[in-house]
């Protein structure tokens, strides 16, 4: 299960970026998934709620951002949303496309609360 080593990638960037006093305060950590990644988001939330559990960061909450699997066509130029894994132009059929999105595998964003919002 590869999902432990990439909560594993995670914990460690949230830990680069955010200082170790503010820890804690971690609410959200946004992610980008592609369809494509080979990533089953169900099973990163359990591994990064494993790891953490025990750490100050133990109430932060991984965020999916499902990314769509698309192909741009390069001799019609139709962008489509395909089936996994199909790189056929979905308007003419032509096997000449590319890739648009869906391999993603990001960290887009790390929520921080305000000290003054725990005590609210």
């Amino acid at each position: 299960m590869h999902e432990l080593s990439i909560a594993q990638n995670i914990v460690e960037i949230i830990q680069e970026h955010v200082p170790s006093n503010r820890l804690p305060l971690v609410k959200n950590v946004k992610l980008k998934i592609g369809e494509l990644a080979g990533v089953v988001p169900a099973s990163l939330e359990f591994c990064f709620d494993a790891i953490t559990e025990q750490t100050p960061m133990r109430n932060a909450v991984l965020v999916v951002e499902h990314v769509p699997f698309v192909v741009e066509c390069r001799k019609c130029g139709r962008v489509s949303t395909n089936d996994v894994g199909t790189f056929l132009c979905a308007g003419c059929g032509s096997d000449e496309t590319r890739m648009v999105s869906g391999n993603e595998l990001l960290v887009t964003e790390i929520e921080v609360l305000d000290e003054k919002e725990l005590t609210a």
